[in-house]
């Protein structure tokens, strides 16, 4: 089959296209599918550059990706509710730049009518971290939450579900991305030198918690817009955590819940209701071009590769 692999760590160039890739095949529990979209995700480039081996150890050569929209072509011992053909969405437990990927059939849910197969592979890791993030902090109407890297995935996402629940939400950006946050509901600001004093001058009364999504450097103002403390400050992004007394959170979430978050937030989108912005789209073969541009940091939404 036809995939994206790495035989070393390094930059882009280490990103090889091959056609001779020998097909996985569904075990006990597991779905394979046939890959149509790949979400592109900064922490593909951060493993692809060997940084995340503490945290993530990488068999080499390997295969990126882990979330994806497709069609079920094989089902694996003892799968119930889903048959082949089913078009589905969800997190890969085989790298996803691929024409076919392994999941547990736990992670998989169904692709609504209406939502396309790119726009859906944007939704499984943005949605489910951002979701994360808003219930470790907390989040809850009537609250101002700060989220800094707001026009991206993540953030972007995080804007809308904080929304959603009834929070004013200040999101940090580059003026460029200004129109683009107020449109799905933040108060936006711009981010670097003289941040506190922007944000406390949209929101005099403080914010009661702050989710960085961009791990530019921003906890310490963070710390101090929450009045000197650390608490209700969660970044996804930022290695400095520690430092700060802020909390980094690298976990994923129970698979149940996160799989039921989903098949709401793909329902949300599929309806109208739930704003996707796809950055661009790239052929399976462009990818390191695609995390490229993703490395960059300034990525307005999502980045996806077309498979076949």
């Amino acid at each position: 089959m036809e995939a994206i692999v790495f035989e070393e760590f390094g930059g882009p160039e280490v990103l090889r296209f091959k056609g001779d890739i020998e097909e996985p095949h569904a075990g006990p529990g597991q779905v394979r599918v046939k890959v149509a979209a790949v979400g592109v995700n900064p922490i593909e480039y951060k493993i692809r550059n060997g940084w995340m081996e503490q945290a993530f150890p990488t068999s080499l050569p390997a295969v990126p990706g882990n979330e994806f929209a497709g069609t079920v072509d094989e089902l694996g011992e003892g799968v119930t509710g889903l048959s082949v053909g089913d078009e589905v969405l969800g997190w890969s437990e085989t790298g996803a730049y691929a024409a076919y990927a392994l999941a547990q059939a736990s992670a998989v849910t169904p692709r609504p009518t209406g939502l396309e197969p790119a726009a859906a592979a944007t939704l499984p890791i943005a949605g489910e971290t951002a979701q994360r993030v808003l219930d470790l902090l907390g989040v809850r109407s009537g609250e101002t939450l700060l989220i800094h890297g707001a026009a991206g995935a993540v953030g972007s996402m995080g804007v809308q579900l904080a929304v959603a629940l009834g929070a004013t939400v200040i999101g940090t950006a580059s003026p460029a991305n200004h129109e683009y946050l107020r449109s799905i509901g933040a108060v936006p600001v711009a981010y670097g030198d003289g941040l506190v004093e922007r944000v406390r001058a949209v929101a005099p009364q403080g914010v009661d918690a702050v989710f960085d999504a961009a791990g530019k450097g921003a906890l310490a103002d963070s710390v101090e817009l929450r009045g000197g403390t650390p608490d209700r400050v969660v970044t996804i992004a930022d290695p400095d955590a520690a430092k700060y007394d802020v909390t980094f959170a690298s976990g994923g979430t129970d698979r149940a819940k996160a799989r039921e978050g989903l098949t709401h937030q793909a329902a949300l989108a599929a309806d109208g209701k739930l704003h996707i912005s796809i950055a661009g789209t790239f052929p399976l073969r462009d990818a390191a071009k695609a995390q490229t541009l993703s490395e960059t940091g300034h990525v307005r939404g999502k980045l996806v590769l077309l498979v076949g």
